[in-house]
C-alpha cells in the first residue's frame, strides 16, 4: 500500500510540473482569461494558473444554454479557489447559424465566446497582454468538436494539450490537489439535448433544464433530458432505473413533464450516453 501511495504522489508531482511549466511558457507575463464552465477541465486549468503565479480571471459565458445550477457551481468553485470570476453574456442565440443547430453549433458558440473575451480585453486596453485559455485536453482532439476550430482561429491556448494531459491525467491531478469537483461528470450545455437540425430556442432549452432540475432534486443524477418534440427521452445510469420507475417518483416525473409540454416520457434502456443525439431517430 505504501508503494502505491508513493507512486500516486510521484505521478501527481510529475503532472503538476508539466502543467505549470506549460502555463508559464505559454502565458508568460500576460493576464490569463480562463474560459470557465465549472467542469473539472477548466477548474484544474484555473487552479493551475493560480499555482503558476500568473494573473488570471475566470470568465463564464452566460446564455440560455447554461443551466442555472452550473452557473452557481462555477461561482462557488472560483470562490473556493480564490480566483476572480466574471460573467460575460455571449448572446449566441442571436446568431441564425447557431440556432439552426446544423452540426457546427459549437463553432458558432465558441466563436461568440472568444470574440466577447477579446472585446473585453480591448475595452480594458490590455488586448496585447492577455491570453485566452481553454480546458481542452488530448482526448478531446479525437472527437468531432467544431468548437476546437474556433479556438484555433482565435489563438486560444490549451495548456493541458501542451502538457500531454488526457482526461485521466486531469482527474488524477485534481484528486492530488483535492479539488472538490474532481469526480464531477461531464456537463455539456443544454443545447446538446436537442437533435441536430432542430432549432435551438430558449423555450426548448428551458424545457430540458426544468426536467433535469427535477431529476437532480430527486437524486436521479447524472441524467440527460433529450428533447424530441412531444417526447422527452430520459438517460441516466442503469443502476438508477429502479428508483425512477418507483412511485411516487415515476408519477411526479410524468406530471412535471406534462406541465412542461411533453406528451410522453421515455426511459432510454441504453443508459446515460455521450453524444446520443448524433444517431438519427427513425
Amino acid at each position: 500500500m505504501s508503494h502505491l501511495i508513493q507512486d500516486v504522489a510521484e505521478n501527481g508531482a510529475d503532472l503538476e510540473t508539466r502543467l505549470l511549466r506549460s502555463i508559464r511558457e505559454e502565458v508568460g507575463a500576460r493576464r490569463a482569461y480562463v474560459c470557465f464552465s465549472g467542469g473539472i477541465d477548466s477548474t484544474l486549468l484555473l487552479a493551475a494558473c493560480l499555482r503558476a503565479g500568473v494573473p488570471v480571471t475566470a470568465l463564464i459565458g452566460v446564455s440560455a444554454s447554461l443551466p442555472r445550477t452550473e452557473r452557481e457551481e462555477a461561482h462557488r468553485l472560483a470562490l473556493e479557489l480564490g480566483a476572480p470570476i466574471e460573467e460575460v453574456p455571449t448572446q449566441e442565440m442571436e446568431l441564425g447559424a447557431y440556432r439552426a443547430n446544423s452540426g457546427d453549433r459549437c463553432f458558432h458558440c465558441k466563436t461568440t465566446l472568444y470574440e466577447t473575451v477579446g472585446a473585453l480585453a480591448v475595452a480594458r486596453d490590455d488586448a496585447g497582454s492577455t491570453a485566452i485559455l481553454a480546458g481542452t485536453h488530448l482526448d478531446d482532439l479525437g472527437e468531432h468538436r467544431p468548437g476546437l476550430r474556433a479556438g484555433e482561429e482565435h489563438g486560444v491556448l490549451t495548456p493541458l494539450v501542451s502538457a500531454g494531459f488526457r482526461k485521466s491525467d486531469v482527474r488524477s491531478l485534481a484528486r492530488s490537489w483535492k479539488l472538490s469537483n474532481a469526480e464531477k461528470p461531464a456537463a455539456p450545455c443544454l443545447a446538446s439535448r436537442l437533435p441536430v437540425g432542430v432549432e435551438v430556442t430558449p423555450q426548448r432549452l428551458a424545457q430540458v433544464e426544468a426536467v433535469e432540475e427535477f431529476l437532480r432534486s430527486r437524486g436521479l443524477w447524472p441524467a440527460r433530458a433529450r428533447w424530441h418534440g412531444p417526447v422527452v427521452r430520459i438517460e441516466l445510469p442503469a443502476e438508477l432505473f429502479p428508483r425512477i420507475l418507483e412511485e411516487p417518483a415515476r408519477g411526479e416525473l410524468r406530471l412535471h413533464c406534462s406541465r412542461l409540454g411533453f406528451h410522453f416520457v421515455t426511459l432510454d434502456i441504453a443508459g446515460l450516453q455521450s453524444g446520443s443525439l448524433a444517431h438519427a431517430l427513425a
